[in-house]
C-alpha cells in the first residue's frame, strides 16, 4: 500500500534517506561507560615509556628532514611499546586545525570521565595520546596539533570532571605513529587514544583534594 500523495520514487528516496540517517547515527553514537571500562580494565604491567623524552623525540623526528624518509606507509612507529597497553580509541571531533572540541563529542568525553572514576579504573594512571592523519601540513605542525589536542582533553577531564591531574599524561604523536599505517590518510588515524599506563602509588589520591572552606568569622562581641 502506497502512502497517499507520495509517489513510489519519492517513497524509495525517503526510505533511503532514513536508512542513511540511521547508519550515520549509529556510527556517531557515543560509547557507553562500560564499553570504555571493558577496554581499559586490562592492566598487566606499567608502560615503560619516558614521556618527556618521547615528546622530545616526536618533535625532533617531525622537524628532521630525513633524506631517506620511507614515507608515511613505511615510517616506523616512534613508540611501539604503546601497542602493548590496554587502549580505548575515541573518535573525538575538533574544529579544523585547532584543539577546540566540537559539541558533537562532548558526550564521548563525558563517558570517558565516567569510566575513569569507575571503581575498577581508579587505581590507574592513563596516557591521552593524540594522533593525526597524514595531510598537506608539515609533520612538525601535525605533531604540535596532536599534542595540543591531547592537552585539551586532559584539561577538560581535570577542570570539568575533576579527574586528578596525576592520573592523566597527554602526549601527541602526530604522524610519527599511525593507527593504520597502511592508510595514512584514513580518518582512523585522527582518533585519540586512552591507554592504561601505570598503577598509582598506594598513598596517592585518585581525586584532587577538596579545597577547605574558609573558617567562619566569629561575630564581634557587643560592647
Amino acid at each position: 500500500m502506497r502512502a497517499k500523495g507520495l509517489s513510489t520514487a519519492g517513497l524509495c528516496a525517503a526510505l533511503g534517506l532514513a536508512l542513511v540517517a540511521g547508519v550515520a547515527s549509529a556510527q556517531t553514537a557515543a560509547p557507553t561507560r562500560d564499553d570504555i571500562v571493558s577496554k581499559l580494565n586490562h592492566f598487566e604491567e606499567a608502560g615503560e615509556v619516558d614521556l618527556p623524552a618521547l615528546k622530545q623525540q616526536v618533535m625532533e623526528r617531525a622537524k628532521a628532514r630525513i633524506k631517506n624518509d620511507p614515507g608515511p606507509v613505511n615510517r616506523p612507529p616512534i613508540a611501539p611499546d604503546l601497542a602493548k597497553l590496554a587502549a580505548f580509541n575515541a573518535q573525538i571531533q575538533f574544529d579544523a586545525d585547532t584543539p577546540i572540541i566540537q559539541p558533537a563529542s562532548y558526550q564521548t568525553v563525558g563517558r570517558i570521565a565516567d569510566a575513569l572514576v569507575h571503581s575498577s579504573l581508579l587505581p590507574y594512571t592513563f596516557l591521552i595520546v593524540g594522533h593525526v592523519e597524514s595531510n598537506s601540513k608539515t609533520r612538525e605542525a601535525n605533531a604540535i596539533l596532536s599534542q595540543r589536542r591531547a592537552d585539551a582533553i586532559r584539561d577538560v577531564l581535570v577542570n570539568t570532571f575533576k579527574i586528578s591531574t596525576k592520573r592523566l599524561h597527554p602526549i601527541g604523536l602526530g604522524e610519527e605513529q599511525f593507527l593504520d599505517r597502511a592508510k595514512p590518510t584514513s580518518a582512523v588515524n585522527g582518533q585519540l587514544q586512552i591507554l592504561t599506563y601505570a598503577k598509582l602509588p598506594d598513598d596517592a589520591p585518585a581525586h584532587p583534594a577538596a579545597t577547605p572552606a574558609p573558617a567562619a568569622k566569629k561575630p564581634a562581641k557587643k560592647r
